[in-house]
């Protein structure tokens, strides 16, 4: 089955292998769908974990630096040969803010199932969609999947 999100501007879904983004998209449908069947408190409780989650940018910065630090403290521990680690490190990240996407990105990405800042809010929609936040979107009748099936639907709109 063809994914719902259809985020073709996306440089990082581009770039990342078909799996990662199909396990990704099957992780919000999952929640989506769960949300569907949960009180609008709890759809609140969750979209209040949604705005603190940490985006894939942010998290190849943090990696990124981490990487250069620790470069940085064994060279000057070990006579100067662990520098490179750092200078790969500046490299990986100066390619990510350049380019939008890269090795590290992917890395962390593929291992940690980290998320784009649009695939969360993609996902942050489809909640507020069921929790009624939006007068536009249509109330289908037939239960909470396809309540779930249109939300994902109206946040791609």
């Amino acid at each position: 089955m063809e994914s719902w999100n259809q985020t073709a501007t996306d440089e990082v879904r581009s770039h990342a292998p078909g799996e990662v983004n199909k396990r990704i998209d099957e992780r919000v449908e999952r929640c989506v769908r769960h949300m569907a069947e949960q009180e609008r408190s709890q759809i609140s409780h969750y979209l209040e974990k949604l705005e603190r989650e940490w985006d894939l940018n942010r998290a190849v910065m943090v990696v990124g630096s981490a990487m250069a630090l620790l470069g940085l403290w064994l060279a000057r521990r070990d006579g100067g040969r662990w520098r490179i680690l750092g200078e790969v490190a500046a490299g990986l990240m100066l390619q990510q803010g350049l380019m939008g996407f890269g090795p590290l990105a992917e890395l962390v990405r593929a291992l940690g199932g980290v998320r784009t800042r649009k695939e969360i809010d993609l996902e942050k929609f489809a909640l507020k969609a069921l929790r009624g936040d939006f007068e536009r979107i249509p109330k289908p009748d037939g239960g909470p999947l396809a309540r779930a099936n249109a939300a994902l639907v109206a946040a791609q709109s």
